[in-house]
């Protein structure tokens, strides 16, 4: 079950001719995007972030017109309860370890490696259960929810021009998701950050960061702005937040510190 037989990777790459495998394939796009075309003319669209998976037996060939990478796995008895091609996309880019440690210990010569390589597979499998099953939103809906998710650490990031880039109109867009997923995409994006904030004030391991720095982190270059914010979210200053939440490490629950001078 899960057991990872082969691991390749393509660098950039044009065109793969029509071919099978025994057993299923995931393929993990690196970098560009590109198509499968299957036998019985469906056609599969992917892009950067974006895992798909191929049954066996199943003839199909992959194209680009501006080129991709990927890292491709084959795999022997993958114990997901689906039986025909689908895509999801990698949500917080954990995935995309999971395949980059599966390329680097199929290539080594590690005693014991097989070892591992149950364990990577065992948790390629798990990613792609959890990430299938949270794969309720409309394709419009995913994308921006994704987007979001991907970007929300920036300050830089624009998500209002995102929206009104996508060939739909903005309005509707906005009601789309805010139907799907209970938040506007700003309310979406302010969850995240504040989420973001809240592990970053209560974790022991950034303790010596100021108010400033992790405004910062979490995608906010005015302090005080973040702290306004902070405050409407949650009844009180960052700079109080530690204290008052009365915990040391919410990144950790089972950790306990020990006395400085205890071995």
């Amino acid at each position: 079950m899960n057991t990872i037989l082969f691991v390749g990777e393509h660098p950039k790459t044009f065109d793969v001719r029509w071919h099978s495998h025994q057993h299923w394939e995931l393929v993990y796009c690196t970098s560009g995007e590109g198509a499968f075309r299957f036998e019985n003319g469906t056609v599969l669209h992917y892009s950067e972030g974006d895992v798909v998976a191929i049954p066996p037996q199943e003839i199909h060939s992959n194209s680009s017109t501006e080129g991709f990478s990927n890292i491709h796995i084959t795999m022997e008895e993958p114990s997901f309860p689906y039986h025909s091609t689908f895509r999801i996309q990698d949500e917080d880019g954990g995935i995309r370890m999971a395949f980059s440690q599966a390329k680097t210990y199929y290539m080594s010569d590690v005693k014991q490696r097989e070892m591992i390589l149950t364990a990577i597979g065992d948790l390629i499998v798990a990613y792609i259960v959890v990430q299938r099953s949270n794969s309720e939103f409309s394709a419009p809906v995913e994308r921006i929810r994704t987007t979001i998710i991907r970007n929300f650490s920036r300050s830089d990031f624009a998500l209002d021009e995102f929206i009104r880039q996508m060939p739909f109109h903005y309005d509707y867009l906005r009601k789309l998701f805010k139907k799907e997923t209970g938040l506007s995409p700003l309310e979406y994006l302010t969850r995240l950050r504040m989420r973001s904030a809240e592990k970053l004030l209560t974790a022991m391991w950034t303790n010596e960061y100021s108010v400033s720095e992790i405004a910062r982190m979490c995608g906010y270059d005015d302090a005080l702005y973040f702290s306004r914010v902070f405050k409407k979210y949650y009844g009180c200053a960052p700079s109080n937040f530690n204290k008052q939440s009365g915990t040391i490490s919410k990144t950790d629950p089972g950790r306990r510190e020990l006395e400085e001078n205890q071995p």
